[in-house]
C-alpha cells in the first residue's frame, strides 16, 4: 500500500508561481510512475503531467507545456509539480497518483494509488 500526501496548494494571482509536492510512503517509490490530475468544480478530473520512475521521460498535457514542469527526487520519495505563468483556469483540486508499473499513463484508469488533494485557486 502507498500513501501520498499534496501539499504547496495555495491562492495565488494570474501570472504567479507554486510548486505542488507529493510525499509518498513504502521503500519502492523508485519503481513507481508518477502523475498529477486536477479536478476543477464541476468538471470532470484531469491528466496534467506524469513523470516516468527514472525521471527521464516526462510528459504534459496541452493545456500545461511549456508552463508547468515535474520533476521527482527519488532519494526524498517525492514528486513536484511547479506551476509557473498560472492562469485562472488551472484552479483546480490538484492530485497526485502513483502507477505501480512504472511506465505512467493519462488516464485516470491507470493509477493505483491517489492522494487526497490540494487546492489551487488562481485569481485574476
Amino acid at each position: 500500500q502507498v500513501q501520498l500526501v499534496e501539499s504547496g496548494g495555495g491562492l495565488v494571482q494570474a501570472g504567479g508561481s507554486l510548486r505542488l509536492s507529493c510525499a509518498a510512503s513504502g521503500r519502492t517509490f523508485s519503481t513507481y510512475a508518477m502523475g498529477w490530475f486536477r479536478q476543477a468544480p464541476g468538471k470532470e478530473r484531469e491528466f496534467v503531467a506524469l513523470i516516468w520512475r527514472g525521471g527521464g521521460v516526462t510528459y504534459y498535457s496541452d493545456s500545461v507545456k511549456g508552463r508547468f514542469t515535474i520533476s521527482r527526487d527519488n532519494a526524498k520519495n517525492t514528486v513536484y509539480l511547479q506551476m509557473n505563468s498560472l492562469k485562472s483556469g488551472d484552479t483546480a483540486v490538484y492530485y497526485c497518483a502513483a502507477d505501480p508499473r512504472g511506465r505512467g499513463t493519462s488516464l485516470l484508469g491507470g493509477y493505483d494509488y491517489w492522494g487526497q488533494g490540494t487546492q489551487v485557486t488562481v485569481s485574476s
